[in-house]
């Protein structure tokens, strides 16, 4: 009986596994690419041709040995292509937000440097401004100073 149950858990479990495994998009993807599943082959055939060089040496002498550095950038560059494809196209928003960016600095810059500029856009924002001369309609007082020098000088 104990047995039965046990068979009957492990195939509930295969069966799950296998649902979860044709539900998943990466393992869909290596089925139907033919290139993933060549750069995948690839880079384990790269990685065990540079494992099988190694031949007891250590990782300094090892990595001079140019044969076991070209199985390395084989293996690496296969890897990369893989998770390229697993990953799809990239999008390029890039440039048009770092073109964005400079030509903010750029007016940022230029309001900063012009002050010809700089009134133009205030002028554009807020309106232009009034000129006006300001005159004053009170005397300026007298220093008492400047007082005591006359009495000097008149004596």
């Amino acid at each position: 009986m104990a047995a039965k149950k046990k068979a009957a858990k492990a195939g509930a479990g295969a069966f799950a596994a296998g649902k979860a495994a044709r539900e998943n998009p990466y393992i869909q993807k290596l089925i139907e690419d033919d290139g993933l599943r060549d750069d995948l082959r690839t880079a384990y055939e790269s990685a065990t041709k540079a494992y099988s060089r190694l031949n007891g040496k250590g990782p300094a002498k090892a990595l001079d040995d140019k044969k076991v550095q070209k199985e390395l950038k084989e293996t690496a560059n296969s890897l990369k292509s893989a998770a390229d494809t697993l990953r799809g196209p990239v999008k390029k928003r890039r440039k048009r937000k770092s073109l964005l960016g400079i030509v903010v600095v750029g007016g940022v810059v230029a309001l900063v440097a012009s002050e010809g500029l700089r009134k133009k856009v205030l002028d554009a924002l807020f309106g232009a401004e009034e000129e006006f001369e300001y005159t004053s309609t009170t005397t300026p007082p007298q220093d008492s100073s400047s007082t005591s020098q006359k009495e000097t000088a008149d004596a």
